[in-house]
């Protein structure tokens, strides 16, 4: 196995891909209590070691560095997905001007102080447009290039959708990869298509080429339990409030409830039909999910409730013994810790993690 860190590592989504490819962790940071709860069973459960930190504001690399014994460029690889509210197309994007967009300059601390061989950031898509500290539009990521490149990264850049790495769901992220030294990173081509989009490809590939769909990912689950019931299968567990149920109740698959304006108004309420799409939206079991968001929580294709945290965890492409630890709640107002459908939200896919990272490999011409 290859040596790698991990920041802002979340429930391990980017470290499960990680480790699949063949990186072990020697260290993960994550501050959400929630989430490292998870990651340290994950890390049990993997049979790997790593040392653990919380703030990373509090962790000084270099005293990091000499806990670890290593030297500069010994490591393989540092990798991370700092927090995204800042960038995000949805939201003020404050960017820079944020305490959380400067949690991306962390990543560059670290790569500076341990030179690993590669490095490994994902960010949303506002990251490409998103303002430095100069102002302009898209001088961040440029911020970041030229800070990268300054210290001896070859650095490429490029948005990729997590469908067309064989997760069951249109989630596009920036990936951002240097490699120490030599040529820039080439990104892995695509292994699934959307046939609905290029039909001439049915006759170059096998079915199993084709986007998975939300019934590729969760079909074969029986109905979850409700709130208060045992759980036979880990958080695949009905939450969803009476009220919402019957707002939900009317809308076709595939559709949203602020589209349906045949129902009553008092069901559909104030929802704008252009700008709540998202909201009390039903997904399409010969589809694959929609990206799947903090705030919102998607509805089943056929049932009137919430998809489950397991659900989403299958969406994500999570291996079902990875087990997450949190509460499973409504989806509306603020909390201090992150629920279950937060969690996943918020984490890497891990076959496009283990995509990315098994291209590093390739490339540094590694030998696991």
């Amino acid at each position: 196995m290859k040596t790698a860190i991990s920041l802002f590592s979340g429930i391990g989504g980017l470290d499960e891909g990680l480790h699949q490819a063949g990186f072990a962790p020697l260290f993960c940071s994550e501050l959400d209590d929630n989430a490292f709860k998870t990651l340290r069973h994950w890390s049990e459960r993997r049979g790997v070691s790593p040392l653990f930190g919380r703030d990373i504001n509090d962790i000084d690399p270099a005293a990091l560095k000499r806990k670890l014994g290593l030297k500069a460029s010994e490591l393989d690889l540092l990798a991370g997905g700092p927090p995204c509210q800042s960038f995000s197309l949805i939201g003020s994007r404050r960017a820079m001007n944020d305490d959380r967009g400067l949690l991306l300059l962390k990543m560059v601390d670290f790569a500076r102080i341990f030179k690993p061989k590669a490095v490994l950031i994902e960010q949303v898509k506002g990251l490409l447009s998103a303002k430095g500290a100069d102002g302009k539009a898209g001088s961040a990521i440029q911020s970041i290039i030229s800070d990268l490149e300054e210290i001896g990264y070859a650095v490429n850049y490029k948005v990729l959708r997590a469908a067309d790495y064989g997760v069951p769901q249109l989630r596009d992220r920036v990936f951002i990869i240097g490699l120490l030294g030599g040529k820039k990173f080439s990104f892995p081509e695509p292994t699934h298509f959307d046939w609905e989009k290029k039909p001439h490809q049915k006759g170059l590939f096998t079915s199993s080429n084709r986007y998975l769909t939300v019934k590729d990912a969760i079909g074969d689950l029986p109905p979850p339990v409700k709130k208060g019931a045992l759980e036979i299968i880990p958080s695949h567990l009905d939450i969803t409030p009476a009220r919402d149920i019957e707002r939900i109740t009317g809308v076709p698959e595939g559709e949203c409830l602020a589209r349906q304006l045949h129902l009553p108004e008092d069901q559909r309420q104030r929802l704008n039909p252009e700008k709540d799409t998202t909201k009390f939206r039903r997904m399409s079991w010969d589809k694959p999910a929609l990206t799947l968001r903090g705030g919102e929580a998607f509805y089943h294709p056929t049932d009137n409730r919430y998809l489950t945290p397991r659900e989403y965890l299958r969406i994500h492409g999570f291996p079902d013994d990875h087990i997450i630890f949190g509460p499973i709640r409504g989806r509306s107002g603020s909390v201090k810790d992150l629920d279950q459908h937060r969690l996943v939200a918020n984490a890497v896919p891990p076959p496009l993690a283990k995509a990315v990272a098994e291209e590093i490999l390739n490339q540094l011409k590694f030998k696991v």
